[in-house]
């Protein structure tokens, strides 16, 4: 059985490695005007990509690239009840982390802040959170309760989103327009509270939202002035995809996945970013 106590200990450190982040100011990670970023689009428990992702960052050698990792758990599966792999993979991520905690990063998502709150989520006719919960007792047993409270606090020390220098904003997700009305765009420059969590507030709008629209884009690109964004959260059967040239989405998570490595001092059109979209696949 996998030792729960070595796992304890390794998401607490890591969630205290994120609330230390020095690149951090409330919920937004500010990366430097140099290096490079990869970003990622839903993982969803794929083993095999995440392995092909860290192969690629090659971390202990390129020790100015930076990983941006959201929506790890909840693995898109068909087997019994109980056969959750995700819950395996989000405890590697965070070792991950501790390896290496200036260059990877993760930021909220809906599903990782739904295994926070409780808010079942259901697809494919199963709840994805139970499956989850009976992951964790099938590879934990009596210490479930324990790596579930140490993954609740890793949850909640994700920060909302990172922006970099040459003006590309990363998130999970962004507002729907009807919710931008009465968003908070400052919800980046500080941390985050309760309230914000609950269905309705301003984390939970950001993380759920799915309908963007060109007039949406361009507020938000004021808002947090930046050019484009790079998010995840709507599935791509080929891997990702780019709407009213404001928005790549990216998925990670099927044998199409993709990643986006991109240069933290160069300036980009959505055109020439665009073209740096890499399948995970081709990774060897």
């Amino acid at each position: 059985m996998t030792s729960t106590k070595n796992d304890v200990k390794a998401l607490r450190e890591a969630a205290r490695i994120m609330r230390e982040d020095p690149l951090r100011t409330g919920s937004l990670i500010r990366f430097p005007d140099y290096g490079q970023v990869v970003m990622t689009g839903d993982m969803h428990g794929h083993h095999r990509n995440f392995e092909r992702l860290q192969r690629y960052a090659d971390l202990e050698h390129a020790r100015a690239r930076h990983v941006v990792l959201h929506e790890i758990i909840h693995a898109e599966h068909t087997g019994p009840i109980g056969d959750d792999s995700s819950v395996e993979l989000i405890v590697r991520a965070a070792r991950w982390k501790i390896d290496f905690p200036e260059q990877v990063h993760f930021i909220q998502s809906n599903h990782e802040m739904a295994q926070f709150t409780g808010k079942e989520i259901c697809k494919g006719g199963r709840i994805v959170n139970y499956d989850f919960d009976c992951s964790l007792q099938r590879i934990y047993g009596n210490g479930a309760d324990d790596v579930h409270e140490a993954l609740r606090e890793f949850i909640a020390a994700f920060p909302l989103a990172a922006r970099t220098a040459n003006r590309v904003f990363l998130s999970h997700s962004l507002p729907n327009l009807a919710d931008l009305a009465t968003f908070d765009t400052t919800i980046i420059d500080r941390p985050l509270a309760h309230d914000d969590y609950r269905e309705g507030g301003h984390a939970y709008v950001m993380v759920w939202g799915r309908y963007h629209p060109p007039q949406l884009l361009e507020k938000l690109a004021r808002a947090f002035d930046v050019d484009f964004f790079i998010c995840g959260h709507q599935p791509q059967e080929f891997g990702s995809a780019v709407l009213h040239d404001r928005l790549i989405i990216l998925a990670s998570d099927h044998n199409h996945g993709t990643f986006l490595p991109f240069d933290l001092k160069k300036s980009y059109t959505i055109e020439g970013i665009t073209r740096l979209i890499r399948p995970l696949a081709a990774i060897a």
